[in-house]
């Protein structure tokens, strides 16, 4: 019978090494990953590299066996593994499932190492993306023992059996598939199917490894409300005894993608609204644990979502399990994203023949995502070929399910890549990145009239938010109470489209971004409606927890602004989430009134005396909070750059003239403003090439590609003041001296602003 042992401890480990004779080390346990600080600090300067992990193996140690094969779930980004001094496989994919076949060369005693590397390449995904390319051996390593005979270890990292149920009335016809090694005569399988309560359902024996079993009476997987799971087992018998089994968990469901009507779920329209989510975590990276995944489930159930996009990569595979225990339903990619690389096609199919193997058992999964944002500099004949190769591949090796990809605001309506995949979503950021909150649904009313038989959604949308407050909140200022109101008009726009085929907000959680210097907190995308450490749910949170939880299952209020102590005003606004009908405010223990809410959001205006407490209740639910009065702004509450050469209050703006504090959207509408914002392309355009000879050159490690000749990306830019575009633009190696911003402040202090008409 199959043996797994873990080989997690006791490893040694050696940075940037490359030469495998390498001695010394620093022991260290699985998983593990060398970027777990600096990958998460800023300044775009985290090591990509060869680092080394060594181990001893005793053969003696091992159970007795005809085959070894080493596992390995995770090792970013490229992989080499030797055992004692003898190459045996190379892997290009830190993220994903593989095997090595070590039997042959073991001996009593050996030496395993590997050598995983991270460093820049034009071959292997990802190159190019707003996160840290964690570096390391992060998910488990197990030695898989098994006898001559036994179920494929080789076969693109998969678990050797595929399921596929079909619905035939009220009953399911199971097609199973088994894929061996050294099957010999006179040997044969025995297939069965448990129900969720281990009762057998099914059961034939046969020497084929393809057979199909009847279910009667099918009990649905119909998401959160049921996600009801079968089991397959399969074993390689020889007579009455099993050399070896294996098993997975399925689903029986039936689903469609409709452009006017969303998601249906076994004939019921069932609207997916949810998240995407990165796996990192703050000083950990991407060497999670099980408790890890699981709390990150939690609170993703806790919020009501009912979809997950699974970004940008393919994740650990006991969280796809969570996912068909809960009900979840899931867009899975490949890391095919942000910059097409020539050079990197083979890349694309091996990582989506391993993607869609090892996870094809799981019914959680709908869609296999085929790229995301690709298209930022423009689709050309070989990206596009890319993907129609993509494209008809996933429907060769899953007949069963749809393809879809995350298009970036700039890629045009009419753009031949959006006919490609079944169904398309758009990553959005209006009223974030550039435009108002306002233009959001407008755009999906368009496309929708435009492609009325292309189902149209949301893969990306969101803004980032840390703990800084204020009473106007404004687009760009990354305080708590702009991201709450940004979603509040989100929600309102998407939810309410009943054709939109699935939501996901950007992001579920912070995430590690190397490149990132903004927001007073560099090394981080604070789009999270959490926070990277998981401890602190911002107010957003609890907006979409009023839409998606019911009253019936999970009845909450929430009171807003709770960080927010320190108020100027003589009146403030409190807001309120519940998903209940009616809240009631108490200040100082006085009732100031009861509102209603169809959208869920509850506005209170409180005056703001001395030390006030405030609990809101709803039923019989409470929160509360504390507000004070003080007489000038609490600057704790204020952003301040780390780092920033200037901050927004030291930048001179006189009154009618422009500043570096205003929107590059504004300074357009004048004549001479728009020759100015030319300038400042040309500017970026320069500093962007003088960034790419310093990698070339070594001098910096890879930075985020903006290619700021594109008229799309400068008109998504007319959001940022000028200062924020200038912090924005570190993500591509790219910096201001203070004298060159006084500099251009100087200029812009020339320009008047245009009158309003009246």
């Amino acid at each position: 019978m199959r043996n797994v042992l873990n080989l997690n401890k006791d490893w040694l480990f050696i940075k940037d090494e490359s030469n495998i004779s390498a001695q010394g080390g620093e022991a260290v346990n699985l998983p593990h990953s060398w970027n777990a600080t600096d990958g998460q600090d800023g300044g775009n300067d985290y090591f990509r590299g060869t680092c080394l992990y060594k181990k001893t193996l005793k053969k003696a140690d091992l159970p007795a066996a005809a085959k070894y094969f080493l596992e390995i779930r995770g090792a970013n980004s490229s992989a080499d593994v030797y055992v004692n001094g003898k190459a045996l496989a190379h892997h290009d994919g830190g993220y994903s499932t593989w095997r090595v076949d070590l039997t042959d060369a073991l001996t009593e005693e050996n030496l395993l190492v590997i050598a995983v590397d991270n460093a820049p390449n034009e071959t292997v995904y990802p190159q190019m993306a707003d996160f840290t390319f964690y570096g390391g051996i992060y998910r488990d390593v197990n030695l898989i023992c098994v006898a001559e005979s036994h179920f494929d270890l080789s076969y693109y990292g998969g678990p050797g059996i595929k399921v596929t149920p079909e619905i035939v009335g009220k009953d399911a016809k199971v097609g199973v598939e088994v894929y061996l090694t050294n099957m010999k005569e006179g040997q044969t399988l025995t297939y069965t199917l448990y129900d969720k309560e281990e009762n057998v359902v099914s059961t034939a024996t046969t020497a084929d490894t393809k057979t199909a079993l009847d279910i009667a009476d099918v009990h649905l997987w119909h998401g959160l409300k049921d996600p009801y799971l079968y089991c397959c087992e399969v074993e390689l018998k020889e007579g009455d005894t099993v050399i070896d089994s294996v098993y997975t968990r399925f689903g029986c469901r039936t689903f469609q993608i409709d452009p006017d009507n969303g998601f249906i779920l076994n004939g019921e329209e069932y609207p997916l609204r949810g998240v995407s989510r990165h796996q990192d975590r703050l000083g950990i990276g991407n060497a999670l644990l099980p408790e890890h995944h699981k709390e990150d489930m939690d609170l993703i159930c806790e919020m009501g979502a009912t979809t997950i996009r699974l970004a940008h990569y393919q994740h650990d595979q006991y969280f796809y399990d969570l996912c068909d225990e809960r009900g979840l339903v899931i867009w899975a990619e490949i890391p095919y994203i942000s910059r097409h690389m020539p050079g990197g096609r083979e890349n694309t199919i091996s990582q989506m023949k391993e993607l869609i193997v090892q996870n094809y058992n799981h019914p959680s999964i709908v869609v296999w995502g085929l790229s995301n944002e690709i298209s930022i500099a423009g689709s050309d004949e070989d990206l596009l070929e890319n993907h129609r190769i993509l494209n008809d591949l996933v429907h060769e090796m899953d007949k069963t399910r749809k393809t879809t990809i995350a298009a970036v605001s700039m890629c045009k309506m009419d753009d031949p890549y959006l006919q490609i995949p079944d169904v398309v979503s758009y990553n959005h950021y209006f009223g974030w990145y550039g435009g108002d909150t306002t233009m959001n649904g407008p755009w999906f009313d368009k496309f929708h009239a435009m492609h009325p038989t292309i189902p149209i959604g949301c893969s990306e949308y969101g803004c980032e938010a840390l703990n800084w407050h204020t009473s106007d909140p404004r687009q760009g200022d990354y305080t708590e109470e702009y991201q709450a109101y940004y979603h509040e008009e989100l929600i309102k726009q998407l939810f309410t489209r009943k054709y939109m085929w699935a939501t996901h907000v950007w992001n579920m959680f912070d995430f590690g971004a190397d490149a990132r210097a903004e927001g007073g907190e560099n090394g981080q995308n604070h789009k999270g409606l959490i926070t990277m450490d998981r401890k602190y749910k911002k107010d957003s949170f609890y907006a979409y927890k009023a839409w998606l939880r019911s009253p019936e299952e999970a009845p909450f209020v929430h009171l807003c602004g709770k960080r927010y102590i320190d108020r100027v005003e003589d009146v403030t606004k409190v807001t309120v989430y519940s998903n209940l009908p009616a809240v009631e405010l108490f200040v100082n223990g006085e009732s100031i009134g009861v509102k209603e809410a169809p959208d869920h959001f509850f506005y209170f205006d409180v005056k703001n005396e001395g030390e006030t407490k405030i609990v809101a209740k709803a039923g019989e639910y409470t929160d509360e909070g504390v507000i004070r009065k003080v007489d000038e702004m609490n600057m704790d509450y204020v952003l301040v750059e780390k780092g920033a050469v200037l901050n927004w209050f030291d930048v001179e703006a006189p009154e009618g003239r422009f500043s570096l504090n205003d929107k590059l959207a504004d300074i357009m509408k004048s004549k001479r403003g728009k020759l100015w914002f030319y300038g400042l392309g040309l500017k970026l355009y320069k500093k962007m090439n003088q960034s790419k000879k310093d990698e070339k050159d070594g001098k910096k490690s890879g930075g985020f590609d903006i290619d700021f000749k594109s008229g799309g990306i400068m008109e998504m830019m007319g959001g940022f003041t000028v200062l924020r575009l200038t912090t924005m633009v570190a993500m591509a190696n790219i910096s201001f001296t203070k004298e060159e911003l006084l500099k251009m402040n100087r200029k812009l202090n020339k320009i008047k602003k245009p009158k309003n008409k009246k």
